[in-house]
C-alpha cells in the first residue's frame, strides 16, 4: 500500500514537469511566431517611400540608413518580466480637453483668433513635407500579451518593434498612404545616454533639413508617463469600437530664454489639427499643452510634440489611438498642400 502511494506521488511529480514543460514550450512558440509576424511587418520601414521627383523638385540626396534589425528577445523570466512593469496600480483615466489649452506659460493666447486664422503655412507638392523623428526613441509601453521586450531600463527598449518607433511606422505608413511626402527617422536618440538627446535629435532634424527643403512639418512622436503616489495612470479614449490610449500635442515657446519668435505658428497647426481629430474622435485629443520649453520647435513653422498614451497604456492601445489620429490629421495636411 505504502509503495503504491509512492508510485503514485512520483505519477503526479512527472506530470507536473510535463505540463510545466508543455507551458513554457507554448510561451516559446507564440513569442516565437510573434516575432516573425514582426519581422515581417517591419521590413523596410525604416524610411517611408518618398513622392517621385518632380523635374522641377530640389534634387533628393539619398536617405540614411535603416537603423539595423534587433533580434526578438529571448522569453525573459517571469521575475524579470515583472521588474520591467511600472511599479504600483494602474488606473484609467480620460482627460476631457477638447479645444482647451493647458497653458503654462505667461502668454496669453486667444484660441479661437488662432483657429479662424489658420496654419501659416503650406506644404510644396511633390517634395518631402514632413519628418517624423522620436528623441526619446526607447519610450515604451506596460507590457502585455505578446508585447514582451527586453527592458533597458523601466518601461524602455532599443527594440523598435516594441517601443515608440513602432508607433511612428503606422503614422508615417498613414500619412504616406494619404499622399503626404514624409520621411520617419527611426534613430534612438536617448539610448544609451539619455542626456543630450535632444541636442542629438535637433542635429538629425537641421540635417534633414538641408536635405530636404520641402519639409515644413516636424512631429516628434513619445509616449507620456503620468502617475503620483505609485500610482499609474493609462489615458482611455472613450471612442465606441477601439480600445486606445488618448493623444496630446505638446507645443514649445520662448518662455525659458532660448529663440523661438515663431511659436504661434506651431501653436496655429495644433489647434487646427486638434480640431479636425476632435471632430471624428470627441474623447481622443486631450488639452493641447503650451509650455515655456522650446523642445527643438523652433526648426520649422510646423514643429510639434505628440504624446501617444503613457507609460501605463499598452502598445496595442497606443498604436490604435495613432491609427486613429492619423487617418483625421492627414487629409487636414493635405488640405494644406500647395
Amino acid at each position: 500500500m505504502r509503495a503504491s502511494k509512492r508510485l503514485a506521488l512520483v505519477g503526479l511529480v512527472a506530470l507536473s514537469m510535463y505540463l510545466l514543460a508543455a507551458a513554457g514550450f507554448g510561451q516559446r512558440l507564440g513569442l516565437a511566431l510573434r516575432a516573425r509576424i514582426d519581422a515581417g511587418r517591419m521590413k523596410n520601414v525604416s524610411v517611408s517611400a518618398e513622392p517621385a521627383p518632380q523635374e522641377s523638385a530640389v534634387p533628393v540626396s539619398p536617405s540614411p540608413s535603416p537603423a539595423p534589425a534587433m533580434e526578438s528577445p529571448a522569453p525573459a523570466p517571469l521575475a524579470a518580466v515583472m521588474e520591467s512593469l511600472p511599479m504600483g496600480e494602474i488606473r484609467e483615466t480620460t482627460i476631457q480637453g477638447g479645444l482647451e489649452i493647458k497653458n503654462e506659460t505667461g502668454y496669453a493666447v486667444d484660441t479661437a483668433e488662432l483657429l479662424s486664422q489658420g496654419p501659416a503655412l503650406s506644404l510644396p507638392a511633390g517634395e518631402v513635407q514632413i519628418l517624423i523623428i522620436h528623441t526619446h526613441g526607447s519610450e515604451a509601453y506596460t507590457q502585455a500579451g505578446l508585447d514582451r521586450y527586453e527592458a533597458q531600463d523601466n518601461m524602455r527598449t532599443a527594440d523598435t518593434a516594441f517601443n515608440i518607433v513602432r508607433v511612428g511606422d503606422e503614422l508615417a505608413a498613414i500619412f504616406q498612404e494619404a499622399g503626404l511626402g514624409v520621411i520617419h527617422d527611426r534613430e534612438i536618440y536617448d539610448y544609451p545616454s539619455y542626456t543630450g538627446s535632444y541636442s542629438r535629435s535637433g542635429a538629425a532634424a537641421e540635417d534633414y533639413l538641408r536635405r530636404y527643403p520641402g519639409i515644413r512639418v516636424i512631429l516628434d512622436v513619445h509616449r507620456d508617463a503620468l502617475g503620483a503616489d505609485g500610482v499609474i495612470y493609462k489615458t482611455v479614449a472613450e471612442e465606441k469600437g477601439v480600445c486606445a490610449s488618448q493623444v496630446m500635442l505638446l507645443v514649445g515657446t520662448d518662455e525659458s530664454g532660448l529663440e523661438h519668435p515663431n511659436w504661434r505658428s506651431n501653436l496655429a497647426l495644433a489647434l487646427y489639427l486638434q480640431d479636425r481629430v476632435s471632430q471624428a474622435h470627441p474623447t481622443l485629443m486631450r488639452p493641447v499643452s503650451l509650455v515655456r520649453e522650446r523642445y527643438n520647435q523652433h526648426l520649422s513653422p510646423g514643429s510639434l510634440i505628440i504624446e501617444v498614451g503613457s507609460s501605463g497604456n499598452t502598445l496595442q492601445e497606443a498604436l490604435a489611438a495613432i491609427r486613429l489620429f492619423a487617418r483625421a490629421a492627414a487629409p487636414a495636411l493635405k488640405e494644406l498642400a500647395e
